[in-house]
């Protein structure tokens, strides 16, 4: 039985060598201008570096081109591929095909994973990426666990599923809490990733707080609960799911490391000894429950239940 890949976001150049150290075996990152909802923000320089020290630790690189492109940003794309090529990224993440066909102009044979987010929703989608020059498909956080197998069986493709962490709920591409301040004849700084994590929309019905930032791609308004199934993995190493994501948007790198620890011990008793991981996996998941952030409460997502909202 293999083990699928643990898939961590990095917050900075200076966190790499610590999921390393506990156990990622890839990380994601990238520029804001490029990519969506990333941890942390990576110039050309730190995507340079962050490549040195993954690589030197046997850890893979994948750099987000995942973002909402205008006709303005399309002559950046083959830039930007052929200096992720040069500098040796193992995958470039997309989901636009303007990404796709700058990639096979200026980077021909770099490695490809589809990523829109939210329309990896059955497994012929995924194929149809595949058979454009995709390695990988990045599954939709809103699928069952009954779909997300079946996706597996019948994929042509890698296939990648988030396992823990927020998710986005809505995203619009202007900046509406720096608009909704400046009618106020307020000003709010939003640059590069200078998030505002105390930002909160309030449903006080439901008692739900989500967090809301804007970027370089826009506003963004994230889930009030963080995906946690640390203890429910056996289905997907079972069904061969090639990589589990944890996205650490809108968390502190500390976070993220004990989180990585967590899951690689989860990861390999699950595929080594099954009886050790369902003796621990109650455990791991409490442990996991005593660092989150006030106001973060853990939930199976979509996985078991509707998608209703």
């Amino acid at each position: 039985m293999k083990k699928p890949e643990l898939l961590v976001t990095p917050t900075k150049v200076d966190d790499i060598e610590k999921l390393a150290q506990a156990g990622a075996d890839a990380i994601i990152i990238g520029e804001q201008k490029f990519g969506l909802r990333l941890a942390g923000e990576f110039s050309r320089e730190d995507v340079k570096n962050a490549i040195g020290i993954a690589h030197a630790h046997n850890m893979k690189v994948y750099v987000a081109m995942n973002a909402l492109f205008h006709n303005e940003q399309v002559d950046e794309l083959a830039d930007y591929a052929s200096f992720l090529k040069d500098v040796g990224a193992d995958a470039i993440v997309f989901g636009d095909p303007a990404v796709l066909m700058a990639v096979r102009e200026a980077a021909p044979g770099m490695r490809l994973h589809w990523n829109t987010e939210t329309t990896a929703t059955n497994w012929f989608t995924c194929n149809y990426w595949g058979r454009k020059g995709a390695q990988r498909a990045v599954l939709a956080r809103e699928l069952s666990m009954d779909a997300v197998i079946e996706t597996k069986e019948k994929a042509e493709v890698e296939i990648e599923v988030q396992v823990h962490g927020m998710t986005a709920m809505f995203q619009s591409k202007r900046s509406l809490i720096g608009n909704y301040f400046e009618y106020q004849g307020r000003e709010m700084e939003i640059e590069k990733k200078k998030y505002e994590p105390n930002m909160l929309l309030h449903d006080k019905e439901r008692n739900n707080k989500y967090p809301i930032f804007e970027d370089a791609n826009g506003t963004h308004i994230m889930s009030p609960n963080d995906i946690c199934i640390i203890d429910e993995l056996e289905e997907m190493i079972d069904a061969g799911i090639d990589s589990f994501k944890i996205d650490g948007v809108l968390k502190s790198a500390d976070y993220i490391v004990e989180v990585t620890k967590k899951y690689r011990k989860a990861i390999d008793l699950c595929v080594e000894d099954r009886d050790a991981y369902y003796e621990i996996k109650d455990e791991l998941y409490r442990e996991i429950e005593a660092i989150q952030p006030v106001n973060r409460p853990l939930d199976t997502g979509f996985f078991y239940k509707e998608t209703v909202y």
